[in-house]
């Protein structure tokens, strides 16, 4: 950080660092002990499509690596704004596993150079009311954010506050509200690979 921006209180974002998703089992632990949700077996990894053969290669190279999981579920999904999602499914609800297979897609497209690409990774969270939640890494800021969707185009901020302060400590936690953009309706959200949840 430079002297004029610590005279003006600025501070550079925070680097990314992919072994940050390790932490989503202990994550995960803390949501299922202290909140309503139950994780769903399901993440995503969400990037900006770019036309050529070697991007191709990587998206490639990423769905092959799922595919040597006979527990896992990998589908490609075009959001129609110009991102595409890999949506994995762990069929036993293993968030170590989970995690694993998130980092390895997001490793094997900066190995290939596109990491400027790389938007966010989710996992997904649904409670016995059906609400949807996702903890959301954000690659640009190397920090995390809860997000609560309860309807169409509806958010929880309350809630979502609240996961926040059950995860501080846990995971570098993005500060700026401003960057908690919602993911409605996501792909993969509506998703549950794990046992029916219950109250």
């Amino acid at each position: 950080m430079g002297f004029l921006d610590a005279i003006l209180g600025r501070s550079k974002p925070k680097r990314a660092n992919l072994d940050d998703l390790f932490a989503l089992p202990n994550v995960s632990l803390t949501l299922q002990s202290s909140s309503t949700f139950t994780p769903t077996g399901v993440g995503a990894v969400c990037f900006r499509e770019v036309e050529g053969r070697a991007f191709a290669e990587a998206e490639q190279e990423s769905r092959e690596l799922i595919a040597k999981d006979p527990d896992c579920d990998v589908e490609q999904v075009n959001d129609g704004y110009g991102f595409t999602w890999q949506v994995i499914t762990d069929a036993q609800a293993n968030i170590s596993n989970l995690a694993t297979n998130m980092h390895a897609i997001n490793s094997a497209l900066v190995n290939q150079g596109f990491d400027t690409m790389l938007l966010c990774t989710a996992l997904y969270f649904r409670d016995a009311d059906g609400r949807a939640a996702a903890i959301v890494y954000l690659y640009k800021r190397g920090t995390f954010y809860p997000f609560v969707q309860v309807g169409q185009h509806r958010r929880d901020n309350a809630l979502e506050i609240q996961l926040k302060g059950l995860l501080e400590g846990e995971v570098p936690l993005e500060e700026d509200l401003t960057k908690w953009s919602p993911l409605w309706d996501a792909p993969g959200m509506d998703r549950t690979a794990g046992p029916e949840l219950t109250r």
